[in-house]
């Protein structure tokens, strides 16, 4: 489901004139609906860690470097080199003063992955990470917004529609009083708690999407 089919759902849900084509999308409340659609998507794909999110990128580290330009757009789940994992370290002027020297520790500086450890010769590097696109262009590349008509979210089927439907007409309409207000509610925390159950990494696991209005 692009772009444009999730905009006419929910003009659709709101009694509003669906429309043929991307260019028609010209009023202030399709640029809202557009607006809170790209909100959305973000928050509940980066609230969490959904499995559909998880990436690898692999690199090779060259002998005696102690840092790096971060090579990928997300936020890190594990960073292997050589072998072994190593953990994060809030504080990063630690590192750079050699405070931790030898130990299997990384941490960030202006978007270069520090390490505490060197090595005597090139290591393998691998990260797992969960990735900040949210969505895919018409050719499958990743990206972070939805823009164009046949862009996609990642969130996946059956989820995408009610998560970004009914979340979309919950903002839009953040009125108790409207009288589809309350059933919105619902079918959107019902999409939540099924994407959960569905997409999370384990079973005991379960994150919890917050609801916001604007």
């Amino acid at each position: 489901m692009n772009f444009l089919n999730v905009i006419n759902k929910c003009l659709t849900e709101l009694n509003y004139k669906p429309v043929n084509t991307f260019a028609e999308l010209t009023k202030n409340e399709h640029k809202k609906i557009m607006n809170i659609l790209n909100v959305l998507n973000s928050e509940v794909c980066m609230y969490a860690k959904w499995n559909f999110l998880v990436r690898k990128y692999s690199m090779v580290l060259a002998k005696g470097k102690k840092e790096f330009d971060n090579p990928i757009n997300g936020r890190i789940s594990q960073l292997i080199i050589g072998g072994h994992s190593f953990k994060y370290c809030e504080n990063v002027g630690e590192l750079l003063i050699g405070q931790h020297k030898g130990k299997e520790l990384y941490s960030y500086y202006q978007n270069k992955i520090v390490l505490a450890k060197t090595f005597e010769k090139e290591q393998e590097v691998q990260i797992v990470y969960y990735t900040n696109c949210v969505v895919t262009d018409v050719n499958g590349v990743e990206k972070d917004v939805l823009e164009f008509e046949t862009d996609k979210s990642l969130i996946p089927l059956p989820f995408l529609e009610p998560v970004l439907v009914y979340g979309t007409c919950m903002r839009l309409k953040g009125n108790q009083q409207h009288i589809r207000f309350n059933y919105w509610v619902t079918m959107y925390k019902e999409a939540l708690a099924n994407m959960v159950s569905k997409c999370s990494l384990d079973i005991e696991y379960a994150p919890v999407v917050k609801l916001k209005r604007t």
